[in-house]
């Protein structure tokens, strides 16, 4: 490994000792390649600012101040900092100051209507309802008495072929 150190470029040799003095042994060679890459980025896009500034000034050349003032505006580009405790705490109290207003739902979990869940009825029983034969209807009306267009109209009311629909829940216990 010692031979291949020798081979590595300065700045190579330089992130394998920062790496090193971090307490980090073992890695990927690739890290050194992918930390060389951030850093070259980082310093050109620092130099590209502080052109920029270094130009906007009138100057011939970049000085120390150029970079100084490129480092700090990329640091305050890439990370913000939180607003200090006091002024959380002081927006907290303006906040709760207000009250809540009153609740107008129950507590608890407000749930969908049952025909939404899962423990609806999900399947329909249909029972043909049975026709009492035409000679039994005219033998109980003639022993009773009755007038036989009193039945008509109860049998209008009720549709004679409609099937009656029944539902069933899935799980449900049924009475023993």
């Amino acid at each position: 490994m010692a031979d291949r150190d020798e081979d590595l470029p300065r700045d190579a040799k330089i992130v394998k000792t920062l790496l090193k003095s971090m307490g980090v042994d073992d890695y990927e060679p690739r890290v050194v390649h992918q930390f060389l890459e951030l850093w070259y980025r980082y310093v050109a896009d620092v130099l590209t600012d502080a052109q920029v500034y270094s130009e906007h000034a009138g100057k011939a050349a970049i000085d120390c101040d150029d970079v100084k003032l490129a480092i700090q505006s990329k640091v305050n580009f890439s990370f913000s900092q939180p607003p200090p405790r006091e002024v959380l705490l002081e927006l907290a109290r303006n906040r709760n100051k207000v009250p809540l207003p009153k609740s107008i739902v129950p507590p608890g979990i407000a749930l969908p209507p049952e025909q939404d869940t899962l423990i609806s009825p999900n399947y329909q029983l249909v029972i043909p309802k049975t026709r009492p034969s035409q000679t039994v209807e005219e033998t109980e009306e003639d022993e009773e008495g009755v007038d036989p267009n009193s039945s008509q109209e109860q049998n209008a009311d009720v549709p004679q072929n409609t099937p009656q629909r029944v539902s069933f829940p899935l799980g449900a216990k049924r009475p023993r």
